[in-house]
């Protein structure tokens, strides 16, 4: 992985669990909102707990009560991490030969694990490269796929993040197709998935498709639109996450080459436009794409790419115990090339505030949580896993 590759548009990769004993278990009861120190007194240090990870790409909680984590790796594998034992050398899945990992943003790009057990991926297909959504069976690898979103023309901007909402559906980012300033328009259009997030029930089966469409999304019964999609207008939502305190989607857009940005949707709020490729950021970045009476959701926070970094890696709301009173309720987030530590907070009257609270490894790709909501950073090179603590400065 290059800087220049991710600069283009992150899209790499994630995604899967455990059987039998690994099993989640149902969920805890939500954190209650908690408020830390002001931000320009916090600071935020990663430390390195494991090492030998090959192009890892995404973290997730097991919650069965282990204190186990997952770490998936681009090439089509998942490992497990107990603060006690490390790094299991035994992979928890392989279906490398499901994958094509072989393009610099494709690879395994997600997983998610439902309160029923069952485990979801979301990978670029070996055969055809099409970015794709399946269950999985984690004692055989057996893939079922739920839905397939064609993706031949460039390799880049695949996102590929699941999460479970706080609704009990399961939603999905696509980047835009990739290439340079979204020549297949996919960021405005609705008869594509392309550039979105989705939304659907994977708990039902609505023939022929082997998912439903929430009655409630937003596109529902508008012509030409994919009822799938929750919103749209993203170049490449590489990581998004819940808010487990309010239920608040929080996503990380990597930008084209001005700005990096973090938007942020409050609980049950679908359809919202966040302007690629009409716009970047807070600009506007290509006039012929944006349209009168149109309303465009802008992010709640930004930086400058080239200058300030190149790809953001989106992350989470702190709502762990240990530095509760230190950084709750802030939003962490990172960038591949800088390792900048971004901390981002809703204030009181609406508004949003934000500092550097510290220094990250650089080439970081994902954060991730535990059971217990503290959260863990992995790098790509050299494929570190670590443990982020905060603490109040002087």
């Amino acid at each position: 992985m290059t800087r220049r590759h991710l600069r283009r548009g992150l899209s790499l990769v994630a995604g899967l669990a455990l059987a039998g004993a690994l099993l989640p278990t149902a969920s805890s009861a939500e954190p209650r909102e908690t408020r830390g120190v002001p931000l320009g007194e916090l600071t935020a240090t990663a430390t390195k707990v494991a090492s030998g990870l090959i192009n890892p790409t995404a973290i997730t909680a097991l919650n069965d009560g282990s204190g186990r984590i997952l770490i998936v790796e681009k090439r089509g594998v998942v490992r497990a991490y107990h603060p006690r034992t490390g790094l299991a050398a035994k992979p928890v899945l392989d279906i490398s030969d499901k994958v094509n990992g072989a393009d610099v943003e494709r690879g395994l790009l997600g997983l998610a694990i439902a309160k029923d057990r069952r485990a979801y991926v979301a990978y670029t297909r070996k055969s055809d490269s099409a970015v794709t959504l399946s269950r999985v069976r984690l004692d055989t690898g057996e893939l079922t796929e739920l839905i397939t979103q064609p993706h031949p023309e460039f390799p880049n901007h695949n996102g590929g993040q699941l999460a479970f909402g706080p609704d009990g559906y399961l939603y999905w980012g696509i980047g835009d197709g990739g290439g340079g300033g979204d020549p297949l328009a996919s960021g405005q259009r609705l008869d594509t998935l392309l550039g979105k997030i989705l939304r659907i029930d994977v708990n039902r089966a609505c023939r022929p498709l082997k998912y439903c469409v929430p009655a409630g999304n937003p596109f529902v019964g508008v012509a030409g639109a994919r009822p799938e999609i929750w919103s749209y207008g993203l170049r490449n939502p590489w990581r998004f996450s819940f808010d487990p305190a309010d239920g608040s989607l929080w996503i990380g857009d990597v930008g084209q080459g001005r700005f990096e940005e973090v938007d942020h949707l409050a609980k049950g709020k679908g359809g919202a436009n966040f302007g690629w490729s009409c716009k970047e950021g807070p600009v506007v970045f290509d006039e012929t794409r944006c349209e009168d009476g149109v309303t465009y959701t802008d992010p709640v926070f930004h930086y400058i790419s080239g200058a300030e970094g190149c790809a953001v890696i989106g992350g989470h709301v702190y709502r762990g115990k240990k530095y509760a009173a230190l950084a709750g309720g802030t939003y962490l987030a990172t960038d591949f090339c800088q390792g900048t530590a971004w901390a981002v907070r809703k204030k009181t009257d609406g508004t949003y505030e934000s500092a550097r609270i510290g220094e990250f490894p650089l080439d970081a790709t994902t954060f991730g949580t535990d059971q217990n909501g503290e959260l863990y950073l992995a790098d790509e090179q050299p494929g570190g896993l670590h443990r982020i603590s905060f603490a109040r400065k002087g």
